[in-house]
């Protein structure tokens, strides 16, 4: 075979799976998304609900996640969980004799109140868990991938700015334990979208002045810092 035949094949075949590989790195980077905790922010259900456009129902999910959340910092998991279960069967067993003793009174026929939940299949498809397993593993991964990069110093910058969020974080830690950041989180998610719905064009101004400003500062840092290695001249 002609040499040059040969390396023109081998050329092709080199680019062909190089397309491949960056098609199965843009699937898995698409999937990634699509199965990521801010696109679950960013769904049609959740932003109406945060944003308020029902306002019973999103008064009735804040009232109840921020009752849950309270009740979780007076009492323990254990007797909050409990709980809940109590009142569920209370409900459920007054309801089913209830309706017992109305159709022994009426004589009627009506069977179980709750047959139709019973016989309504609960399981979870085999197709379902696993694509929840994969979707989960993605998350991994990428976790362990961007925890190795930056324990192991890959880029000084981030290494560095990881250690200033955590050296931060110490502070909050003295001050907020995890149920009471989680009942902040609980609040802001559903007081900032309103405000910033009307108060887009103002909040966005500030929101530049303050990324141009950390950007510039964040350069400045890397050329001084010795050994840093500078991502325009990487890339």
């Amino acid at each position: 075979m002609d040499p040059m035949t040969q390396s023109t094949q081998i050329s092709s075949s080199q680019g062909l799976a190089d397309g491949q590989n960056s098609a199965k790195e843009s699937k898995l980077s698409d999937s990634f998304l699509s199965s990521s905790p801010v696109s679950l922010i960013q769904s049609p259900q959740v932003k109406d609900l945060i944003h308020w456009r029902d306002p019973k129902k999103s008064g009735l999910v804040f009232g109840l996640s921020l009752l849950l959340l309270l009740s979780l910092a007076a009492f323990s998991f254990i007797s909050v969980a409990s709980y809940l279960l109590l009142a569920l069967l209370c409900v459920t067993i007054t309801f089913r004799i209830y309706k017992s003793v109305v159709q022994a009174v009426q004589k009627s026929s009506d069977g179980h109140p709750f047959k139709t939940l019973i016989d309504k299949d609960v399981s979870i498809p085999p197709e379902t868990f696993r694509k929840h397993v994969d979707a989960s593993l993605t998350h991994i991964n990428r976790a362990l991938k961007q925890m190795s990069r930056l324990f192991l110093v890959e880029d000084l910058v981030d290494s560095l700015k990881l250690a200033v969020v955590m050296w931060l974080f110490t502070y909050v830690g003295a001050v907020f334990n995890g149920i009471t950041i989680l009942i902040l989180a609980d609040i802001l998610l559903f007081a900032v979208p309103p405000v910033y719905e009307k108060n887009k064009t103002q909040i966005d101004q500030y929101i530049d002045v303050i990324r141009t400003q950390v950007n510039t500062t964040m350069a400045k840092l890397q050329e001084k810092l010795p050994g840093a290695v500078k991502r325009s001249k990487t890339e």
